[in-house]
């Protein structure tokens, strides 16, 4: 009877202990850490920095490595921009995933388009909006042709090279048709990597033929379905808990600020300002920037 007493009194601290411990490290707790993606894919200018690996490694090894998790949840809102930096952040999230062994569920808000339908697809399953916009699995490249232009102003373009596609391209030369189609071929063949992704990634949920998937155009939510580039409508709090309990824990791990993020490898309060004193000279090209920016994020209604 006396051993009956003392196991329901130990039981009884054990649940009062319990209580004051953080929810995330009690015994059946489930756990979904949520990892934003949000903005243009790639550098961009010094003010103006887009999503690349480096700047969302920290924060992905920090999701994958969180304690009593059963899942990691990626929101994008990403309307693409560097394939390179689109194909790292996809391949880094699988990597985690397998090396963790936790599903990826990808929620997509407004818009998860090229680079950012890549970074999409390392989802085991993308959950979208009915006015969500995916797809856009295409390659695309501008510029400008300004040789009239300064011709009209009597400015000569001095131009000296080494390699005889050293000037390729240039906004300020006569358009070379050698130098487009060359152009062209680096695109075909970036494209099908892009294409490639999206086979290995999505397999037998594809349901339409690459001419319909992969000329580059766009669809909303239940369309994109349709077609198998996405697997569902819903938003993060209702299906993550629905699959994992009302009681579901979803923090969102997002870079530090303030004070204290120069010890987790930021720049110091300061240093900041410092480089944006030392980037007014490149205004005019932050111009262009924010321009083009905005331009990408119109293509899609936004």
């Amino acid at each position: 009877m006396a051993e009956q007493l003392n196991d329901r009194d130990s039981s009884g601290l054990a649940d009062k202990l319990m209580q004051y411990l953080p929810a995330r490290f009690r015994p059946g707790t489930a756990v979904v850490p949520v990892v934003r993606l949000s903005g243009v894919i790639g550098a961009v200018t010094p003010l103006r920095p887009g999503m690349t690996l480096a700047g969302v490694a920290r924060i992905l090894e920090r999701a994958f490595s969180y304690r009593n998790a059963k899942a990691v949840a990626l929101v994008i809102n990403s309307p693409g921009g560097s394939p390179v930096q689109s194909r790292q952040i996809y391949l880094r999230i699988k990597q985690l995933a397998a090396e963790k062994k936790l599903p990826v569920l990808v929620f997509v808000e407004d818009v998860a388009a090229s680079g950012g339908y890549m970074i999409a697809c390392a989802g085991d399953e993308i959950i979208c909006d009915p006015s969500s916009i995916l797809g856009s699995i295409g390659v695309v490249g501008g510029s400008f042709g300004f040789q009239d232009a300064i011709r009209r102003l009597g400015i000569e373009r001095r131009l000296y090279t080494a390699g005889a596609h050293k000037a390729m391209l240039d906004p300020f030369l006569p358009e070379n048709p050698d130098d487009v189609a060359k152009l062209k071929a680096i695109q075909r063949e970036i494209h099908q990597i892009f294409i490639s992704l999206v086979k290995d990634s999505r397999g037998a949920r594809l349901n339409g033929n690459d001419d319909t998937l992969f000329t580059g155009e766009y669809w909303a939510g239940e369309s994109a379905i349709a077609l198998g580039l996405a697997d569902g409508i819903g938003d993060l709090r209702s299906t993550l808990r629905a699959r994992y309990g009302e009681k579901v824990l979803t923090p969102v791990i997002a870079q530090p600020t303030g004070l204290l993020s120069g010890l987790f490898g930021r720049k110091a309060p300061g240093a900041g300002q410092l480089l944006a004193m030392e980037s007014m000279a490149g205004l005019p090209d932050e111009l262009i920037s924010a321009v083009e920016t905005r331009a990408i994020w119109a293509k899609f209604g936004f």
